[in-house]
């Protein structure tokens, strides 16, 4: 369980770097917060802090990116 919240949330880092540039912030409704969001599921389930963590990092900047962007009002 805990490699795959890593990984998840190694993907979910990935995809936030390219939801960063304007005009690509609807890939974070798409390729960030379903892997995140199951790596802090998984991460939870293993009860190891530091992939929780990350998914849980990654999740909260996406949510702020597309808050900034209008995606979520």
């Amino acid at each position: 369980m805990r490699a795959i919240s890593l990984i998840l949330g190694i993907l979910a880092a990935l995809g936030l770097l390219l939801g960063m540039i304007p005009f690509f912030g609807w890939l974070n409704w798409i390729f960030v917060l379903p892997p995140a969001v199951l790596g802090v599921i998984f991460g939870a389930l293993s009860r190891d802090r530091s992939a929780t963590t990350l998914s849980a990092v990654v999740a909260g900047v996406a949510l702020v990116r597309l808050m900034l962007g209008g995606g979520v009002i």
